[in-house]
């Protein structure tokens, strides 16, 4: 947005700043103030200087407000104000003041005025923590509070800094009770139960009071923790009546009954038992598991008879009745001798028992055949139980096989229990003609370790303690043993200053760490277990380095040179100031300011130049020496370095030749008729202040007063000796002006001065005195450059020499003329005197050879 003013005016304004703390008075108004509601658009009025000053007027800093020149108005920029940001001590203060300075009236004062922030209600509370957990028994009584260690923080003031807290989601099972602090406690209003809802998800919402209310919210779950209050009970699928073949192996299961506890944990710990009213037979028959609830054969059965025993089983719980349940055991007698299943194995075994490494495809175990002496029709051979296990005829002969790939993770164990199946009166039985087959899954190094994460990102401050621990990684291996053994390393390409302990995943760093030489680090880390062949994995860590303030800022050089005309004009550039600090934010943000500076040099920090506040001038001063300070913001403590600054003063052609000899244009000295030629009759004297080609000085006789004689005098242009070239003759006896002009070689236009030097020719060496000069100047200089109209300032040397040309060659012809006269007039007068007294005429024409060494003046 355009408010009239330069672009460069951040830079401007800083070096403003600066320059009028040092070269003006300060005034500190204090009726004059303002307020603004902050975060304004740009372009809102704030007020005006106008009322109180008069212009024009300048706003020395515009981050935040910009002033117009003519009217004093005071306008925001698009640079919003942040209360918060500029007082950020002062949040909970009534008044946030920001002095701003400015120049106003044709005086050039200096004026501070403070402006005042006002809050607007434009940060919503925040809470600490995004959520909240809280354990409350189920057994709590109905009016207990809980404390919420969290309240909401709002950086707004006044009634936005006020919170209300309200709850949401909480169905009338939750209420919220805040006490002043705040304190803020969580009501129970309802009898809980876990085993009916076991957590609670609600939501805190803290609104603060402000026109627009703003609100944050915090998560709060309650998890209700179980007490014991239930007791077991069995489930419906309990067996009620079981039957069982009269030859029946030892060992076999023949049910299970299974209670229930709604409770957790040790709460909810069931045990299993045989009432005592339960008969001998049955207690000598069968046992009862107190963990599982299976109920087993005891011993192997030989019955010829029927027979039915009633078994009456207890669950008991901690601190409850027991429930009970009644199982009936139907013992069917022996139809004939069992018949024997033999058993050939085909995969590799041990001990009667199947070796079988896992993710195997479907393997063909053993080969069972039905044997004996009874009458196997109708009978086969069956697996009681769910296992990945199958049996296929083949032949009158059963293939016992794997009907899936086993998972040594899942299971390492089974026990196949093949049964015979026969027919019977009431259906079909089942007898066990042999043990349970035994299938032990080996271990095959199939999973791979795995990293919790497969990223890591850590943060670390700089120059850190050589050998600090950085992370602590662990990979898990679901296999065994040394399958499942880790050990960790680093990637090829890592850091020699990384180390990793290969037994713990502990990943540190051996030596301090320099963000200024690299700002990040990536360690690649690798976990390989310890099986054949060895699987491995791998995670990386990014470490990014925190700064901190331990460089100081850095001068390119420390001696900077430089080189300006003394014309230059105020605030103009001098030179950069070349300075660095490799640290980053604060801590590399460099201020750098003069400090013995006589208030005409200022550095522009935006710009990071050395800039002149005023004019120099060389005759004054031709050489400045300052002293630089550069700072950074760093913390705890900034750090700084210096410079030294030796400007010169460059020479400009700003001084016109001054002449010191004659020191009048009304000086006349005498000059003898019988000086002889070649004698230096007086010099010209000129200085110039400026050096070099500006202060070399040449002078001309631009004129001759009487113009139509021919002049005896000669004016040497570099000495400014004037010398006598010819003989002085009757006609060269009285006043002679000689009109110079002084000049230097001054570039781009040389400065001019002119003197009237006054020669009398007289044979009486008696002091001249002069009244007055020649009316009319024979000469006028060309205006200097400044002075000169624009199409004629590259042709104004060439337009100078020319003229001087042109007055030489006129002059010369005249004297020409003149000399020509004379002499006729001489010979003529000689004549004369012939005839009449030759003595008398030569008295009349003599000169005394006499000089003045002196000038006189009149003035």
């Amino acid at each position: 947005m355009d408010h009239g003013t330069p672009d460069n005016m951040n830079w401007a304004g800083l070096l403003q700043n600066v320059l009028v703390m040092v070269n003006l008075r300060q005034i500190t108004c204090g009726s004059v103030w303002f307020s603004i509601p902050e975060e304004q658009e740009a372009g809102v009025r704030v007020g005006s200087l106008g009322k109180d000053f008069s212009p024009p007027y300048q706003l020395l800093t515009q981050e935040y407000l910009w002033l117009d020149k003519n009217t004093g108005d005071l306008y925001t920029t698009e640079q919003k104000m942040d209360r918060e940001e500029l007082c950020p001590e002062e949040t909970k203060a009534k008044e946030c003041i920001i002095i701003h300075n400015a120049i106003v009236g044709p005086s050039a004062d200096l004026i501070q005025f403070p402006v005042a922030i006002e809050d607007i209600n434009d940060n919503a509370p925040l809470f600490e923590n995004s959520d909240i957990f809280l354990n409350v028994s189920e057994d709590v009584a109905v009016g207990t509070s809980f404390l919420i260690d969290d309240q909401a923080q709002d950086k707004d003031t006044g009634s936005s800094r006020e919170l209300q807290y309200h709850l949401q989601d909480s169905d009338g099972i939750f209420s919220l009770k805040v006490e002043k602090g705040p304190v803020i406690m969580l009501v129970v209003q309802t009898a809980l139960d876990r085993e009916i809802q076991d957590s609670y998800q609600m939501i805190l919402v803290a609104t603060d009071s402000g026109p627009n209310p703003l609100s944050a919210t915090l998560n709060v779950t309650v998890k209700v923790t179980d007490v014991n209050d239930n007791c077991p009970r069995f489930v419906s699928e309990s067996p009620a009546c079981v039957i069982v073949p009269g030859d029946s192996y030892r060992d076999m299961v023949v049910a299970q009954v299974r209670a229930e506890d709604l409770d957790l944990g040790p709460n909810a710990a069931i045990t299993y038992s045989l009432s005592p009213k339960v008969s001998e037979r049955a207690k000598k028959l069968f046992s009862l598991d107190s963990h599982t609830g299976h109920i087993r054969l005891t011993q192997d059965l030989q019955s010829d008879s029927s027979e039915e025993l009633v078994l009456k089983v207890l669950a008991s719980g901690h601190h409850c009745p027991p429930a009970d349940t009644w199982v009936t055991v139907s013992v069917l007698p022996m139809a004939s001798k069992a018949p024997a299943i033999k058993i050939r194995f085909i995969a590799e075994h041990q001990n009667q028992t199947i070796v079988l490494p896992e993710n195997q495809p479907p393997t063909v175990l053993a080969l069972l055949e039905l044997g004996g002496e009874s009458d196997l029709k109708g009978m086969s051979l069956i697996i009681e139980g769910e296992v990945p296990f199958s049996l296929n005829t083949q032949n009158g002969k059963y293939l016992l096989s794997t009907s899936k790939s086993l998972d040594y993770e899942m299971k390492s164990e089974y026990h196949i229990s093949v049964v015979v199946r026969r027919p019977s009166a009431e259906g079909f039985v089942t007898t066990r003609s042999l043990p349970a087959i035994k299938v032990r899954v080996l271990d095959v190094n199939d999973n791979y370790p795995h990293f919790l994460q497969s990223h890591y990102e850590l943060q670390v401050e700089e120059n850190n303690q050589p050998g600090m621990a950085l992370l602590w990684m662990k990979a898990s291996d679901a296999d065994s043993g040394d399958n499942g053994r880790v050990t960790y390393r680093l990637g090829k390409h890592t850091s020699t200053i990384f180390r990793i302990n290969s037994l713990t995943g502990q990943l540190s760093v051996s030596a301090s760490l320099d963000r200024e030489q690299q700002d990040m680090h990536t360690v690649t880390v690798s976990a390989r277990d310890s099986g054949s062949p060895s699987l491995d994995s791998m995670t990386t860590v990014s470490i990014h380095i925190f700064d901190q303030n331990d460089n100081a800022p850095v001068f390119r050089t420390p001696h900077f040179i430089f080189f300006i005309p003394e014309n230059v004009p105020p605030l103009a550039q001098v030179g950069r100031i070349g300075v660095t600090d490799p640290d980053v934010g604060e801590n590399g943000n460099i201020e750098v300011h003069v400090i013995d500076s006589s208030g005409k040099f200022v550095i522009d920090n935006v710009q990071k130049s050395l800039r002149c506040t005023t004019s120099v001038d060389r005759e004054m001063k031709d050489q400045y020496e300052l002293q630089l300070l550069a700072s950074d913001n760093g913390h705890p403590s900034p750090l700084t370095s210096t410079a030294k600054v030796t400007i010169f003063v460059e020479d400009v052609n700003d001084n016109q030749p001054k002449v010191i000899l004659p020191n009048s244009n009304l000086s006349c000295l005498t000059v003898s008729p019988a000086t002889t030629a070649g004698t230096m009759v007086m010099k010209i004297y000129a200085i110039d202040e400026d050096s070099g080609p500006n202060s070399d000085i040449t002078y001309i006789i631009a004129a001759r007063e009487p113009a139509h004689k021919h002049s005896p005098f000669r004016l040497d242009s570099r000495s400014g000796n004037i010398t006598l070239v010819q003989h002085l003759l009757g006609e060269d006896l009285g006043m002679h002006h000689l009109f110079i002009v002084v000049s230097d070689k001054g570039k781009p236009a040389p400065l001019h001065t002119t003197v009237w030097v006054n020669l009398l020719v007289n044979e009486t060496m008696e002091p001249c005195h002069l009244d007055s000069l020649p009316k009319s100047l024979p000469y006028r200089l060309a205006p200097p450059p400044s002075e000169a109209p624009i199409c004629r300032t590259e042709g104004g040397p060439a337009s100078y020499t020319q003229l001087i040309l042109l007055v030489g060659l006129g002059m010369m012809l005249a004297s020409i003329c003149l000399s020509v006269i004379t002499a006729v007039l001489y010979l003529k007068q000689k004549k004369r005197c012939l005839q009449q007294n030759k003595k008398g005429c030569a008295e009349d024409n003599e000169i005394p050879l006499r000089l003045k060494a002196k000038y006189y003046s009149d003035e």
